[in-house]
C-alpha cells in the first residue's frame, strides 16, 4: 500500500493538473467561439474532484447527474451508485484449474454485466489454453494460447487458465498512476476513477498480468445490451482514452452477490468469498487445497488464487 506521503504527493499533483486543465479547457471553449461551445463541453465530469476527495453531498450530486444522463442516453431507468466497502471484508477469488473447461462463458458474462464495449470489443477476462504436460513442469504464461478455437471444449490434452485483474495487495499499477486515479479500497478491490484517468497507460505497463485494457475508440454498447445497475467505480460506461479492468463486479459483490463470471461458470470452477472470515469457502480452499498465485516471485500478493480440486 502507498505511504501517506506518497498519497499526499499524488493528490497534490492531481490538484495541480486539474487546475491547469480547467484553465486550458475554458480557454479552448472560448477560442472556438461557436454558440454554446462551452455548454457542449462536459465540464462537470471533466473537472470533478477525485472520488476520494468528494464529500457525501458531492458524490450524491454526481450519482444523480450520471443516472439521469445514462437514463436519457439509453432510454431505460439507469441507477448509478457508489456503495462502499463493508467492514471486516477483504475479497478473495479462487479458480479450480482441474475443473475449468475453457468454454469462455465467464468472458461473455463479464462483458454483459460490466458494459464492456462490443465494437471495438473489450474483454476483461482472458482464457489461456496450455498443453496438459506443461502443468508438470510449471506454467509459463508465454506458452498460453488465448486464441484457441475448437468445435468442442475442453480439447484433448489441454488445460485452461482464465486471467483477469488479480487485485494485488501491493499493486504495481496503483503505485505508478500519476494522478491517483486508481487505488485499492479497504475490501481489497482495486478501483479506477475514470474521470481522473488521463490514459497515460503507466498502469498497463506496470501490471505483470496484462489485466488492464485501454479504450482506443469510442465504446459501443447498445441500449438493448446496457446493464442499468451501475457503480461509479465499476461498470458504468467508460469513455474513449481511459483504462479499465475487472472490478470483481463491484456493483454486485458489495450488495452481497457473487461476480457474474462465477454465476456463469457451468462447472463450478470459480469460488469467491471473504478472506477475513475463517468459515468462508475461500478460506477453506486456501487451507485444504494446493493453491498458488501467478508470478509469486514479484511479491504483489494477488487476491486471485488458483488451485487443483
Amino acid at each position: 500500500m502507498s505511504s501517506p506521503k506518497q498519497q499526499e504527493e499524488r493528490e497534490v499533483r492531481g490538484a495541480s493538473r486539474r487546475e491547469f486543465l480547467k484553465t486550458a479547457a475554458t480557454g479552448a471553449a472560448a477560442v472556438m467561439g461557436a454558440p454554446g461551445a462551452a455548454q457542449a463541453f462536459d465540464f462537470e465530469s471533466f473537472l470533478q474532484k477525485n472520488f476520494r476527495q468528494m464529500s457525501d453531498e458531492e458524490i450524491d450530486e454526481v450519482l444523480d447527474r450520471l443516472s439521469r444522463k445514462y437514463s436519457k442516453k439509453y432510454g431505460k431507468d439507469v441507477t448509478v451508485d457508489a456503495v462502499g466497502p463493508m467492514d471486516d471484508v477483504v475479497y478473495g477469488y479462487g479458480l479450480d484449474i482441474s475443473r475449468c473447461i475453457g468454454c469462455r462463458r465467464c468472458v461473455y458474462a463479464c462483458v454483459e454485466e460490466n458494459n464492456q464495449s462490443r465494437d471495438p470489443e473489450i474483454q476483461w477476462i482472458r482464457v489461456l489454453e496450455f498443453e496438459r504436460e506443461a502443468a508438470t513442469r510449471g506454467i509459463d504464461m508465454e506458452d498460453g494460447n488465448p486464441y484457441y478455437d475448437h468445435e468442442t471444449v475442453p480439447a484433448e490434452d489441454k488445460f485452461y487458465l482464465p486471467m483477469a485483474c488479480m487485485h494485488c495487495e501491493d499493486s504495481p499499477c496503483t503505485n505508478v498512476c500519476p494522478t491517483g486515479a486508481t487505488w485499492s479500497d479497504p475490501d481489497g478491490i482495486v478501483v479506477i476513477d475514470y474521470d481522473w484517468c488521463i490514459g497515460c497507460r503507466y498502469c498497463m505497463a506496470a501490471c505483470p498480468y496484462g489485466a488492464r485494457k485501454f479504450n482506443w475508440g469510442e465504446p459501443n454498447v447498445s441500449a438493448e445490451d446496457i446493464n442499468p445497475d451501475m457503480h461509479l467505480l465499476g461498470n458504468r460506461p467508460r469513455s474513449r482514452g481511459v483504462v479499465e479492468k475487472c472490478s470483481f463486479c463491484i456493483q454486485r459483490v458489495r450488495k452481497g452477490r457473487y461476480p457474474a463470471c462465477l454465476e456463469a461458470c457451468p462447472v463450478g470452477a470459480r469460488k469467491f468469498g471473504n478472506l477475513l472470515d475463517p468459515d468462508s469457502e475461500i478460506r477453506y480452499l486456501l487451507k485444504h487445497k494446493r493453491t498458488f498465485v501467478l508470478k509469486s516471485e514479484l511479491k504483489t500478493n494477488p487476491k486471485f488464487f488458483y488451485f487443483y480440486g
